[in-house]
């Protein structure tokens, strides 16, 4: 029997699990471990809202304090996990507490990737939490000159919000296009286009060497030794999970902590969900570590099912979704784009920059994708569902 629920991570993976749990009759204890003083809150607005002033704390979090009181999860923040130990299913906290559970939840999310330390004798920024949201916004100011390295998704909304506020952005792409592997070229090139009607300098097929202190700004310096100068540098270059405190516990891990269908890791009791996880992919078998909002979400209430004893959802039937807003449009994303061998565009009003985007493999549907189309876009959910696809990452 379970009458215990250890969760670490305050994500919307690890908030989600402790809500799901409540909603399925689980009565016994509940306890939300975080490493940040702020209540739990919505990562994705960062890059949006938050960053341009918009969205404040209260804005952004999940629930009131008064919520968690409500459902009697045990919510301890400003405490970071350091240990797990398997045989006990307990957790060290950094604050010298140990936390014993019949079950344990890793939602510990994942980090954006540094800069390299080894080409870097300035200051690179990164986006990932409040904190550094908070600190992006103070420093990007009207006639203020970014450089953005990485033209990915958290690079074009930084990109797109800091030319919204006036700063003159250049974004540094090594791909030939941003977003050609994910999405192919036909959309990269109508994205790439955003960029350079709203007057960012966009360079693509060219990485950054280094990037040094000069005077009261940043040298970034591309090959060929050509150097700009920013006052603000922005990196955007994807994620690492944070799984570096369960490196002594034994878990199976590989770009993420390795589950089955349900969250299950190869250690009885232990789960894990959202961005530190890689699930095994129902269809063809890898493990896949999915970085979507909606993934996360998903794969809470999934763990808090199979926890609860309930009947539980089929992670096969999860249909990927993702979103952004850049330069005013809403881009929206269903299925997968990956390996698709057949990439048609059905839709498209240019006075409305407006398009949806077809991907099919093998003469099956995957995949779709939709600029300001959000009914055309998702009525595609259903033939989705309905005809299941590989939902490894496309991000």
């Amino acid at each position: 029997m379970v009458d215990s629920v250890l969760i670490i991570g305050a994500s919307v993976a690890g908030v989600g699990a402790a809500n799901e749990l409540r909603r399925c009759g689980f009565s016994g204890k509940i306890t939300l471990v975080d490493w940040q003083v702020h209540l739990p809150y919505d990562r994705p607005p960062l890059s949006k809202g938050a960053l341009y002033g918009q969205d404040t704390l209260p804005d952004l979090q999940f629930h009131d304090q008064d919520h968690y009181a409500r459902t009697n999860i045990d919510l301890q923040l400003g405490t970071a996990a350091k240990m797990l130990d398997l045989d006990t299913r307990t957790v060290l906290l950094d604050s010298g507490q140990r936390l014993t559970a019949d079950r344990i939840i890793v939602a510990t999310g994942a980090r954006a990737r540094p800069f390299p330390a080894d080409r870097c004798t300035g200051t690179v920024h990164l986006l990932r939490d409040l904190d550094d949201a908070t600190r992006l916004r103070t420093l990007l100011r009207p006639g203020k000159r970014l450089v953005v390295i990485g033209g990915g998704f958290i690079g074009a909304e930084v990109a797109s919000t800091a030319v919204g506020l006036g700063v003159n952005v250049v974004v540094i792409e090594a791909a030939r296009l941003p977003f050609e592997r994910v999405l192919g070229s036909q959309v990269a090139a109508r994205l790439a286009s955003l960029h350079v009607q709203a007057g960012v300098e966009l360079l693509c097929g060219v990485s950054v060497e280094r990037v040094e202190s000069w005077g009261c700004g940043q040298r970034v310096f591309i090959a060929g030794d050509v150097r700009m100068d920013a006052d603000v540098v922005v990196a955007g270059l994807g994620s690492l999970p944070n799984v570096e405190w369960l490196a002594s516990s034994g878990l199976e891990i590989s770009n993420g902590i390795l589950c089955d269908e349900q969250g299950k890791t190869g250690s009885l009791g232990i789960f894990a969900a959202g961005d530190v996880a890689a699930w095994r992919d129902p269809f063809n078998g890898q493990h896949v570590r999915h970085e979507h909002w909606t993934a996360a979400r998903e794969q809470a209430r999934i763990v808090a099912q199979s926890i609860s004893g309930g009947v539980v959802t089929p992670w096969r039937d999860f249909v990927p979704y993702f979103w952004s807003d850049l330069y005013g449009i809403r881009l929206q994303m269903l299925g997968s784009a990956v390996d698709a061998d057949d990439i048609r565009i059905v839709h498209q009003d240019e006075e409305k920059r407006a398009f949806v985007v077809e991907y099919r493999k093998a003469g099956e549907l995957t995949g779709v994708v939709g600029s300001n189309a959000g009914a055309r876009t998702m009525r595609y959910a259903s033939k989705l569902a309905r005809n299941p696809v590989n939902v490894g990452s496309d991000a």
